[in-house]
Formats: structure tokens, sequence, C-alpha cells
């Protein structure tokens, strides 16, 4: 991800450990990482691909 600063965050409905991934929201790209590797890398999507990503989980739900 750019040098942005960016806030990362889990899921309020992540339980207390680390097996989780976090999101961070950029004005042009969303990264996701692993709680387990933060330094690990990270994945980066447009925010087009991200919402497309996030209205495919909706309607599978």
């Amino acid at each position: 991800m750019s040098s942005t600063p960016k806030t990362w965050r889990k899921s309020s409905y992540s339980a207390s450990n680390a097996s989780c991934v976090e999101v961070a929201v950029t004005p042009g790209v969303v990264g996701v990482r692993d709680t387990k590797d933060r330094t690990g890398g990270t994945l980066t999507f447009s925010r087009l691909q991200w919402a497309g990503f996030l209205s495919a989980l909706r309607q599978s739900a």
C-alpha cells in the first residue's frame, strides 16, 4: 500500500485471538492483512474490486 497513513481495523465479531484479517481503506485502495503475521504482506484491491467482493459476500449470506 502507499505510504499514506492508514488505520487497520478488524471486525468486532472477531474473537480476541489472532486468527483474523484486518482491513485498511485509503482513498485509492483497500489493503487486507493477516493478524497472525502483520509484516507478512498485504493484499491490495481497488475500491471497485473491494465493493464487488463485499457485494458477493452479502449475496451469498
